[in-house]
């Protein structure tokens, strides 16, 4: 299937736009998929990942960028949806030499597209691209960034999590709830803060022994292997690894009446939405829930001409994701579908309406 035919079963426009990247001499090779453009320039993270297939690492390049656009339509941010993956393991091929040669082919979409940190990149990579160019993110505070975006994607979720407290139990407080955190690595170890300190209860798994360590500093955290915690009693189950951990298998297993995480694309295939309604479990769209972290970055590229990032207008953008995420919960109550059909609905109006409106030239701006 070529690449143009990769989101036909998606029933939407495609992407705008797929670049693959390669660099011999570094060992660069990379793809940035620009889904959408309609709101503004496409953010979206870069993930440095040892995919098993160039076919695996094109799919999840697409199904990132999509999520993207629809995660700033939702925020009410004018900024589009990409993405970008570098093929390899970071821990064995990530040099300077090949950050730099990946900042360059950035700088060539000439703004199109800006980039930032995810899995397997950090601010100390940003602050390296960002040598070659002028579209990079989440540098760090030193140079003029906002940092790890972590804490405001965490900070996020907990928001979205509090709304579907409030749409479930009728109050937007966890405590006495039990959480269920799959993966406390950067975003996970910011929630389970979050978490103990609204009273809730811990139960955490991670395929990393010291972030387990780490996370039980916090408090009385109980942990857990990754696979025994979907069918552990809980309230909430918060999906924050990588992506594709609520399957078929999963689904009948699940003990939760709430399933609200940082992950990205947590559904391993369309459908599974219906599936956990049917089974009366609540849905918290992942690129509802977790775009904290895009409203900090987005704060850092859109400010970084009028007096730069701040902490506390990013934080208050991102509190935002609570009456989001009620609007979300509300609109599928009143049109009789799942969450996640309610919030692509809400991203495609804001994307279509917005959209039409810049097809308006308006002298002095974009």
């Amino acid at each position: 299937m070529s690449v143009f035919d990769r989101t036909d079963h998606l029933k939407d426009a495609g992407h705008e736009q797929v670049v693959f990247c390669q660099d011999r001499v570094s060992g660069l090779r990379a793809i940035i998929a620009v889904y959408s453009t309609a709101l503004g320039p496409a953010l979206g993270g870069t993930r440095f990942y040892p995919y098993a297939s160039e076919a695996d690492a094109v799919e999840d390049v697409l199904k990132l960028s999509r999520a993207m656009a629809y995660k700033a339509a939702c925020a009410g941010i004018d900024l589009g949806g990409g993405k970008a993956v570098i093929i390899g393991d970071p821990s064995r091929d990530k040099s300077e030499a090949l950050l730099r040669a990946y900042g360059r082919f950035v700088q060539s979409l000439g703004g199109r597209y800006y980039t930032a940190c995810d899995v397997g990149t950090y601010v100390s990579d940003m602050d390296v691209i960002a040598k070659e160019t002028d579209y990079a993110t989440g540098r760090s505070p030193a140079q003029g960034g906002a940092g790890d975006s972590a804490v405001l994607t965490a900070f996020g979720v907990f928001q979205a999590m509090r709304a579907a407290a409030q749409h479930t139990w009728g109050t937007p407080s966890l405590e006495g709830r039990r959480v269920a955190v799959e993966g406390v690595g950067k975003v996970g170890h910011h929630l389970v803060e979050h978490l103990l300190a609204d009273g809730a209860s811990v139960l955490a798994s991670d395929v990393s022994a010291s972030a387990l360590e780490r996370v039980r500093t916090l408090g009385p955290v109980e942990t857990t292997d990754v696979d025994d915690l979907p069918s552990r009693d809980c309230d909430v189950y918060a999906p924050c690894a990588l992506g594709g951990s609520v399957s078929d298998e999963l689904v009948p297993a699940l003990q939760a009446a709430v399933v609200c995480g940082a992950a990205n694309n947590q559904l391993a295939h369309p459908g599974l939405e219906k599936a956990l309604a049917d089974r009366g479990v609540l849905f918290t769209p992942d690129y509802v829930a977790n775009a904290g972290g895009l409203v900090q970055v987005a704060d850092e590229a859109q400010h970084h001409r009028s007096g730069g990032f701040r902490f506390e207008r990013a934080q208050a953008k991102a509190a935002q994701i609570f009456g989001t995420t009620l609007r979300v919960f509300e609109l599928a109550d009143r049109e009789g579908v799942p969450p996640a059909v309610a919030a692509d609905r809400l991203a495609e109006r804001r994307m279509a309406d917005v959209g039409r409106l810049r097809s308006v030239l308006v002298p002095g701006r974009s």
